[in-house]
């Protein structure tokens, strides 16, 4: 039988979590019908559901200010940053669990202190390096600084995927003749892929959301992410009250977010679970 601490701590656990989905979900609630009404309706009925769908909203936020190309860049930086990321980290990952190297556990400790330096005390002098190289105020500048944080985060994740693959697979892959490369490329990332996916999905969130590092290697407007473009946006209508249009922009911002957790939630659930079988 059960004993009533443990009942009591998974109560408290699920009222927990149950408030934090409903206040998450009356917030997005909030967004998304505010995002169709208009300036005089929207504080007048707070809850209520649009009369008819306001879509100047989104047309005024998409074409008039600038949010298009804002658009255009983060899909361009965030899914070049992805591929980097796991191209470079897959094999790396693989390295350090399945070859038999000499230092291949202090690497993987190196990658674990890389996750603990904050990135804040980075900003100088990467910004001294990309200065140098010519890369402030650049897409391509923001793809490299956007992987190379994120490669240690990455690496530590898939490495839980490669090691609970069973050394069987590949032994039979080396009597059959294939080499380091053919292994891990047609037997290690097939079986990897619900890791990779979960790395994938973890790396395109937090890059879709970032700001800082945005905003340090972003100088001019041209190169705007839609976390730049949203809060320079809320600056300049914030006076105007023109909130519907901060709410459509901040609908347009979430939606790539929300429609890879509805279609890719169970494959996400899977990675995790199965980076946890060591």
């Amino acid at each position: 039988m059960k004993s009533n601490k443990f009942l009591f701590r998974r109560f408290a656990s699920h009222t927990i979590l149950i408030i934090w989905s409903i206040s998450v979900g009356m917030l997005l609630y909030f967004i998304i019908i505010s995002s169709f009404k208009t300036n005089r309706t929207v504080f007048r009925q707070l809850w209520s559901l649009p009369e008819k769908l306001n879509l100047s909203n989104f047309l005024n936020a998409w074409f008039n200010l600038d949010f298009a190309r804002y658009t255009f860049n983060s899909v361009f930086v965030v899914i070049s940053a992805v591929a980097l990321i796991i191209i470079i980290s897959a094999p790396a990952s693989y390295a350090l669990t399945r070859m038999k190297m000499r230092f291949a556990q202090p690497m993987t400790f190196f990658y674990l202190a890389g996750m603990g330096v904050p990135a804040q005390l980075l900003l100088i002098p990467l910004f001294k390096i990309m200065r140098s190289l010519n890369l402030i105020d650049t897409l391509y500048g923001l793809i490299v600084v956007y992987t190379a944080l994120s490669i240690p985060f990455t690496v530590l994740l898939l490495t839980g995927f490669f090691l609970s693959i069973p050394s069987e697979l590949e032994d039979a892959a080396y009597i059959d003749g294939c080499n380091e490369f053919q292994t891990f490329l047609k037997i290690m990332v097939p079986m990897a892929t619900p890791g990779i996916v979960t790395a994938g999905i973890f790396n395109f969130t937090a890059l879709w959301n970032e700001y800082m590092l945005a905003l340090v290697f972003t100088t001019g407007t041209e190169n705007r992410t839609l976390s730049l473009g949203l809060y320079s946006l809320y600056s300049a209508l914030q006076y105007t009250s023109d909130w519907v249009t901060i709410f459509a922009a901040s609908f347009l911002t979430i939606i790539p977010t929300i429609i890879i957790f509805i279609f890719l939630s169970e494959k996400l659930i899977s990675g995790i679970t199965l980076g946890a079988i060591k």
